[in-house]
């Protein structure tokens, strides 16, 4: 023990003097280490924020770069992919198709390269399509050009303006109710014409671009909206239809990527030419789908072809004016102008191939064009027998396409004069040949889904 001789009060005053010399040890120590911790943090900080701030500019130039380059990130800044959102997309592809009454096409317009009056038809306006609804048809197959309407064609970017009036028109059909198929259609052959190897990988490219664009930008719509990916993609043997397969797997990779709806959404794929007998022959696999039941294939009809758009005799074959065996009539100006072959159950035989390949296998099918142009220039007893024959031919094809699954698009040009296949007046609304639509509709309705 340790002897203190001023008793309490020189101990308490020591110790009270150490302790106010330890504590102020502490405290200056204290703060001289929160000192140099802060300057640490400090510099940690600014090491982070510089981090940051490179990386953000790199991720700006990658994305300035993508815009440039692919056109990744599209129209005002949407985000290219967005959570799946299964709202208003419950339909599977057959559900779905089997809701298409009858379709109808706004043929020889938005596909004109540059100029959506440019092949004779008027603007399109409400008052035609709510014509077109009244008439029986619930669906609208848009043919729309894309590559015509660029506003920077080194990197394929779709001009705003162009994809503002496209939504102008899908709004006009949904405004109906109505069902909406949009496609590339030929769009100057860029696709179409060229499904070759040596196009393969810059047309993907090109491909992947353009339908990134238009799925984020309708990416909103519910199911009534349906994509497909090419129009008659002309191909003739089993590399081209390679190529083409991988045309359409990029086009469904490029929607399904974008999120939204456009995961859940029915797209359509076209057979080699759209043609039966080339998509029976080539089309022995479908392009993958990361979506289940979403997929549909597209055939086009105009057979036979002398009956239905043939103008002119050729050194192959002539024009035919009358089509089924009850319509055939003696010779016109003596020459035979019946059809020899392509009759009622050629068409069921075509329609039963597609069914058994595709439809049977969970594949809905549209077909999303057909059509047999008026020859107005037959006068008398020729004239009024065609158009019966006509009339019969739609109202029979309709019928059978709907029995074997295929939902039935007619082709209508616009033009109703002479081998026009128009229907309505384009500036008006107003039915111009209601025959044809009367067979259509009766088709329609005598034909039912088998699914």
């Amino acid at each position: 023990m340790i002897h203190f001789p001023n008793s309490k009060i020189q101990i308490n005053s020591l110790v009270t003097h150490n302790y106010l010399l330890v504590t102020t040890y502490i405290t200056r120590n204290k703060m001289k280490t929160l000192k140099k911790i802060l300057i640490r943090l400090f510099y940690i900080a600014i090491f982070f924020l510089s981090i940051s701030i490179r990386a953000e500019k790199k991720d700006t130039s990658k994305t300035d770069n993508q815009l440039k380059n692919s056109s990744i990130t599209t129209q005002s800044g949407i985000s290219n992919s967005i959570p799946n959102d299964f709202t208003g997309m419950t339909s599977s592809a057959k559900k779905l198709i089997s809701k298409i009454a009858l379709g109808w096409n706004l043929g020889n317009t938005l596909e004109v390269p540059g100029n959506e009056t440019g092949w004779g038809n008027a603007l399109t306006k409400q008052t035609l399509i709510d014509s077109v609804k009244a008439a029986g048809f619930n669906a609208v197959r848009l043919p729309c050009a894309w590559n015509s309407h660029l506003s920077d064609t080194a990197h394929y970017v779709i001009n705003p303006t162009w994809l503002a009036r496209i939504k102008q028109v899908i709004d006009y059909c949904y405004k109906n109710d109505m069902y909406v198929v949009l496609n590339i259609h030929w769009d100057g052959g860029w696709l179409e014409n060229n499904c070759t190897k040596a196009k393969q990988e810059v047309n993907n490219r090109k491909q992947r671009i353009l339908w990134n664009q238009i799925a984020v930008y309708f990416r909103n719509y519910d199911e009534h909206l349906l994509f497909a990916g090419s129009n008659e993609p002309n191909v003739d043997n089993e590399t081209e239809m390679s190529v083409l397969l991988s045309y359409e797997q990029t086009f469904i990779d490029a929607v399904r990527a974008t999120g939204g709806r456009n995961y859940y959404r029915t797209l359509i794929v076209q057979g080699p030419s759209t043609d039966i007998d080339k998509t029976a022959k080539y089309m022995t696999n479908m392009p993958v789908d990361v979506t289940i039941n979403r997929l549909a294939l597209e055939v086009h009809y105009y057979s036979p072809f002398q009956f239905c758009l043939l103008d002119k005799d050729a050194n192959w074959g002539k024009m035919a004016y009358f089509w089924g065996a009850k319509y055939h009539q003696p010779v016109v100006n003596g020459v035979d102008r019946n059809s020899t072959f392509g009759e009622e159950a050629y068409v069921n035989e075509r329609f039963a191939k597609i069914k058994t390949l595709f439809v049977d296998k969970g594949y809905p099918v549209i077909m999303g064009e057909f059509g047999v142009t008026r020859r107005l220039s037959l006068t008398g007893s020729d004239l009024v027998n065609h158009l019966a024959s006509r009339a019969y031919y739609l109202q029979y094809v309709v019928q059978q396409a709907k029995n074997y699954g295929l939902a039935p698009f007619y082709w209508d040009a616009g033009h109703t004069g002479d081998n026009g296949t128009g229907l309505f007046n384009r500036n008006t609304g107003a039915i111009e040949d209601k025959q044809a639509i009367n067979a259509l509709v009766d088709g329609a309705k005598k034909g039912v889904y088998p699914y």
